[in-house]
Parts: C-alpha cells; sequence; structure tokens
C-alpha cells in the first residue's frame, strides 16, 4: 500500500503562483511514477503532469505546459507541482497519483487550488 498526502493548495490571483507537494509513505519501492490531476466542478478528472521514478521523464497537458513544472525528491519521498501564471481555468481540486508494480494505482485525497480573476 502507498499513501499519498497533499499540501500546498490554497487562494491566488491570475497570474500568482503556487506549489503542491505530495508525500508519498509506505511501500514507495513499488512506485514506478507518479502525477498530478485535476478536476474542476461538472468537469473530468484530467491529467495534469507525470513524471517517471528513476529517470525523472516528464509529460504534461498542453493547457499547463510552460507554466507548470513537475518534479521529484527522492530523498524526501516527494513529488512537486510549481505552477506559474495561473489562469481562473486553473482552478479546481488536484490530486496527486500514484502507479506501481502489478497496475496499482494510488490517489490522494485532493487539494483546492483557487485562481481568481
Amino acid at each position: 500500500q502507498v499513501q499519498l498526502v497533499e499540501s500546498g493548495g490554497g487562494l491566488v490571483q491570475a497570474g500568482g503562483s503556487l506549489r503542491l507537494s505530495c508525500l508519498a509513505s509506505g511501500s514507495i519501492f513499488s512506485i514506478n511514477a507518479m502525477g498530478w490531476y485535476r478536476q474542476a466542478p461538472g468537469k473530468q478528472r484530467e491529467l495534469v503532469a507525470t513524471i517517471t521514478v528513476g529517470a525523472g521523464n516528464t509529460n504534461y497537458a498542453d493547457s499547463v505546459k510552460g507554466r507548470f513544472t513537475i518534479s521529484g525528491d527522492n530523498a524526501k519521498n516527494t513529488v512537486y507541482l510549481q505552477m506559474d501564471s495561473l489562469k481562473p481555468e486553473d482552478t479546481a481540486v488536484y490530486y496527486c497519483n500514484a502507479k506501481a508494480i502489478r497496475q496499482r494505482e494510488y490517489w490522494g485525497q485532493g487539494t483546492q487550488v483557487t485562481v481568481s480573476s
């Protein structure tokens, strides 16, 4: 089992920045990749960014490319999402995700990000 705890959400004005953190615990050795997803009211959950463990390969949704940066700190078992130039359409609940061996998948509880215009 893997436990994920997000932090760092909040309210920010358009053009501002936030950094989300996701602390992983438990069977972290089993994790292959981690990522961030978001879900806005009335919309489906969508991929924001992912990063592979080890190689650190990253992938971003087109809507956040050039504005968001995903990174990891293996020593702290933490993945970050640096969000710059935030827009009102970035408002959503952001979820941390971990994909592990045997096709297991884990989710955090989510953290609210609200961007005011």
